[in-house]
């Protein structure tokens, strides 16, 4: 990649990573990082389900042998919604804290963040969020520490700027983004992902690949203009040599290790790299961006709820974000092949485990659906209650994602999208 710009285009990109402690037993040193950052009375953001494993217990007694206070939330919603997000930071405001501590997946690590945001600064949440469906307002300084304990493999929320939430009204998801809420600290134990259901580890892991791969392959990052001020730059920047290294390697733990993590719960070996693969997944794509596949997903997402998904509750019908977003990435990847042949195929070359013969503009969409057939991901949007005639809304909704669509490394208008959500009814 070269380094130079054109005149008028960005020069200069930025990696600001959460730190990371991974390893199995990593959780039993919370205590220790909190009292490290000073942090005496927290706010446990926790996912109830949780109870089931006795993981909020065991994490209560570890701030409880650190001798820290804490007040507990665990009204956490499976897909958070703006209403979701405004009960916790009301909770988070009525409850003075030094900080914050999320134990649970991504929709419980957005939630920390959104409580921390609004508890810190004030406002609505629809003040935040990202125009121009929300305001788009800037936190005006750093929020509270935040320490983020993943349970599953895939939002890497653990070290991202970025809440994703669901607009009921609207028929849609959007998000809140800004550096100042990624998380200080995650702590990545692969032990408390054992008791992921295999179906929340498949949604999941395919969310991993998506992230690494729409990031490594997304516009470089001095092909966008240059911005007017450091605080002007976008946390999505593009794609560029550092972020590049971390969605790679995340690629290539997708290809080796999301199959067992499926199919074997205690493979701590594959569960864990699964887990490391979405921080470095989240800290490639938390600097680079993504593009097509989500925001064709917040619309999937958001505008029907009939598909049941394995291992989710079965009375909640509802779309898991990392199969919103996989339905569509064959398709979003073929349109993008020509931007980058090189990068689509090293993915695909990643995600096989070996060199590809013939190389050309389907490997990396076999290599996808591959491995979505490996591990029961549903075949297109038509599994997930979509036909034809609601292509139109869906265009609708993902042409509302210019935050995410201006990172495509090709241009995106009404007319791709249809062909590419014509593709993806049925990818087998």
């Amino acid at each position: 990649m070269s380094i130079t710009a054109a005149s008028g285009m960005e020069s200069v990109f930025s990696l600001e990573a959460t730190q990371l402690k991974f390893g199995v037993g990593a959780a039993d040193e919370l205590g220790w990082e909190l009292s490290r950052l000073g942090m005496g009375r927290v706010i446990l953001v926790a996912d109830p389900k949780l109870h089931e494993f006795d993981l909020i217990e065991r994490i209560e007694k570890i701030l409880a042998d650190a001798g820290i206070q804490y007040h507990r939330f665990e009204d956490i919603s499976v897909e958070p919604t703006i209403e979701s997000f405004t009960r916790a930071a009301a909770f988070a405001s009525a409850h003075p804290a030094d900080g914050f501590v999320a134990l649970g997946g991504g929709s419980t690590i957005d939630t920390a963040k959104v409580a921390n945001l609004i508890s810190t600064h004030g406002g609505a949440v629809i003040d935040y969020v990202n125009p121009p469906i929300g305001g788009g307002r800037k936190p005006p300084s750093p929020l509270r520490p935040l320490i983020a304990l993943p349970t599953t493999s895939g939002s890497g929320s653990e070290a991202t700027t970025v809440a994703v939430l669901d607009i009921p009204e609207l028929k849609l998801k959007t998000g809140i983004s800004h550096r100042y809420m990624r998380p200080t600290v995650a702590i990545v134990d692969p032990s408390l992902a054992r008791t992921t259901p295999s179906g929340v580890t498949a949604s999941a892991g395919l969310d991993v690949i998506c992230h690494a791969v729409e990031s490594y392959i997304s516009k470089p990052f001095n092909q966008r203009p240059k911005a007017a001020s450091p605080d002007d730059r976008p946390p999505y920047q593009g794609s560029n040599p550092v972020a590049d290294i971390w969605s790679l390697q995340a690629i290539e733990f997708g290809g080796k290790f999301l199959a067992r993590a499926v199919a074997d719960g205690d493979d701590l070996e594959a569960r864990g790299t699964m887990m490391l693969g979405a921080t470095m997944a989240g800290i490639g794509f938390g600097t680079a961006g993504v593009h097509i596949p989500h925001a064709c997903a917040y619309p999937i997402a958001g505008l029907k709820h009939v598909y049941h998904a394995p291992g989710y509750a079965r009375n909640h019908a509802f779309v898991p974000h990392g199969f919103s977003v996989i339905v569509t990435s064959p398709a979003a990847f073929r349109y993008t092949y020509d931007a980058a042949p090189e990068k689509h195929i090293r993915a695909a070359e990643l995600l096989r485990g070996h060199s590809i013969i013939d190389p050309n503009s389907e490997s990396l969409p076999h290599a996808l659906i591959d491995l979505m057939k490996a591990v029961g991901a549903p075949s297109g949007i038509a599994e997930l209650g979509y036909t034809e005639t609601d292509i139109p809304v869906i265009i609708e909704g993902a042409l509302k994602q210019q935050r995410l669509l201006s990172g495509a490394p090709k241009p995106v208008d009404a007319a791709v999208l249809d062909t590419i959500l014509r593709q993806s009814i049925h990818n087998w």
